[in-house]
């Protein structure tokens, strides 16, 4: 034995040590294909969305790793009153929203999976966190307001986002184009090699092989 020795520490109920589970958990879920319209289900919890075609060369190099493009929540109660959420399908409507929004952006949705994880609220947040924190997604980070939701004519005359910069063609309301295209486009790539780079550097486990789940196989 060494001179000196201290026990390694665990606390299995830990901030970090729960977030952990709850993201090795999540990435043993399957890939769901977007191809075609999701069925409902009820609930809320976590989510992200991630690349697996051949065809959108700034995302080719996320096309076989777990880094996915977006990662979310849907709860059940609203984060600023505490009240229940009248919806009952929180989490399907949010994916929905995505799917629309992938397709009106000009992107192959045959192109894109999500992976999903039925959750409370407290536990989503601390799932999403970890994976905004842990992959900075793309479409989190460099690529913003994927996620925005739109306000109407009349209360949003915001600027474009940078998603929508890059990926024009959802129906809704802005303002002046003040985003530089290829320098949005140039700042993903380089953002996209880092990730890849620091792959390997997570506190969970990656599942040694992804499946993804196609609703069109009976």
């Amino acid at each position: 034995m060494p001179a000196e020795y201290t026990p390694a520490s665990f606390d299995p109920l830990s901030t970090v040590q729960i977030a952990n589970t709850i993201c090795e958990t999540f990435e043993r879920q399957p890939l769901v294909s977007m191809t075609d319209e999701i069925p409902r289900f009820e609930g809320s919890g976590l989510y992200a969305l991630y690349y697996r075609g051949a065809s959108v060369d700034l995302y080719l190099p996320l096309a076989s790793l777990q880094i996915p493009v977006y990662a979310g929540q849907a709860l059940s109660s609203n984060t600023a009153t505490g009240e229940k959420v009248r919806e009952r399908y929180p989490l399907h409507s949010r994916i929905k929203q995505h799917r629309l929004s992938i397709m009106e952006g000009g992107l192959p949705i045959t192109d894109f999976r999500f992976r999903a994880l039925l959750l409370p609220d407290v536990h989503a947040d601390l799932g999403e966190n970890a994976l905004r924190v842990g992959y900075t997604p793309v479409w989190n980070s460099k690529l913003k307001g994927f996620g925005s939701k739109e306000q109407g004519a009349t209360t949003r005359q915001s600027k474009k986002s940078k998603w929508d910069t890059v990926h024009d063609g959802r129906r809704r309301t802005h303002g002046g184009v003040v985003h530089d295209i290829e320098k949005l486009v140039a700042e993903a790539e380089i953002h996209i090699a880092r990730q890849v780079t620091d792959y390997d550097k997570l506190p969970w486990p990656h599942p040694a092989t992804e499946s993804y789940l196609d609703l069109d196989t009976p």
